[in-house]
């Protein structure tokens, strides 16, 4: 079997930034409770992903010294 290869055509920030957005504008649709609480939770995580994507990026990350 071979595994289907599949380009991106937009960056993993921007898919990132986008889910979050999608997930807090249906957060603001549902009424409080469990999955309100759960789409808020799910943007919340896209958004710090996409934060250590560019904390990973950074030029002034460097690898860990060998002892």
């Amino acid at each position: 079997m071979q595994r289907r290869r599949l380009k991106q055509t937009t960056s993993l920030e921007d898919r990132l930034a986008a889910e979050a957005k999608r997930l807090r504008e249906a957060a603001e649709s549902l009424p409080p409770g469990i999955e309100r609480d759960h789409a808020i939770r799910k943007a919340r995580q896209a958004e710090t992903g996409s934060h250590i994507n560019d904390w990973l990026r950074s030029p002034g990350l460097r690898p860990p010294s060998e002892r």
